[in-house]
């Protein structure tokens, strides 16, 4: 798994505060803004993040670049509503040789992990062969039509591998940039860096969480899964491992803030 931030509203945290601090003020955003030094920011996020105010900071964004998960993953990452993606898409890009992810318990049993190799191979033979076949029909019927060779190819192949891609699994690897708002960062880092999310998109969310704390560390002072803030929401659903979920976030953050000082 790969997961970069490829871009992010510049002057974030002072943008949160300002708009934030309007709600609250007679005088005019210019104003407020001129008035704004990184001492104040950083004071004021902090007592906003503390309150739970969280609609001003609707108005910051991130864009990541997310590579090496699997399809599995990223139909739970479309769940999260208010957000922007854009998939590598299986109609257009032939997958000659597709990559695909392991899950760690079948990956630790030998005797799984063959039947799973096996099975990802027998997907990838099949999607070949009905590629290859449906491709010559579709091909031959274009060029009955009296499309030129150049034109009856291209459409020929994109309606092979449109079909033929319904053989592939859910481990499928993919590739997929996404853009949300920090207001559904919160949410998608209380629901997924839970104990409870699946491993994949707990490691993906844990990643995503280390990279915009490195950036604006006070805006997700409080970002991590619900019982890092108070009781664990699950009820009788609960992991039963709230201290130790507390100290590994703990141990992030003082990570993250150790590695700023250095450089």
């Amino acid at each position: 798994m790969k997961v970069e931030l490829l871009r992010y509203t510049p002057d974030g945290e002072k943008l949160v505060a300002s708009a934030a601090k309007l709600c609250y003020s007679p005088v005019g955003i210019s104003d407020i803004e001129e008035g704004q030094d990184e001492k104040k920011v950083r004071s004021f996020l902090k007592l906003l993040m503390d309150l739970g105010h969280e609609s001003p900071i609707e108005h910051v964004s991130f864009t990541f670049g997310i590579e090496g998960v699997s399809r599995t993953l990223t139909h739970q990452l479309v769940r999260h509503r208010i957000a922007s993606f854009s998939q590598q898409s299986q109609r257009y890009v032939r997958l000659a040789q597709f990559e695909y992810v392991i899950p760690p318990h079948i990956e630790s049993d030998p005797e799984s992990k063959r039947i799973f190799v096996e099975a990802m191979e027998a997907d990838q033979k099949a999607y070949d062969k009905i590629s290859k076949i449906l491709y010559e029909k579709h091909y031959n019927r274009y060029i009955d039509e009296g499309r030129k060779d150049k034109d009856a190819r291209q459409r020929a192949e994109k309606e092979a591998i449109e079909d033929a891609r319904y053989v592939f699994p859910n481990a499928c690897e993919t590739k997929i940039v996404v853009t949300m708002n920090a207001r559904s960062l919160m949410n998608f880092f209380a629901l997924r860096t839970c104990n409870r999310a699946q491993w994949e998109i707990r490691d993906l969310a844990i990643q995503m969480l280390r990279e915009v704390k490195e950036v604006y560390p006070v805006l997700f002072s409080h970002a991590g899964p619900g019982c890092v803030n108070g009781p664990c929401p699950e009820g009788e659903m609960t992991c039963g491992k709230i201290v130790e979920v507390r100290e590994f976030f703990k141990n992030l953050d003082e990570e993250i803030a150790a590695e700023a000082a250095s450089e």
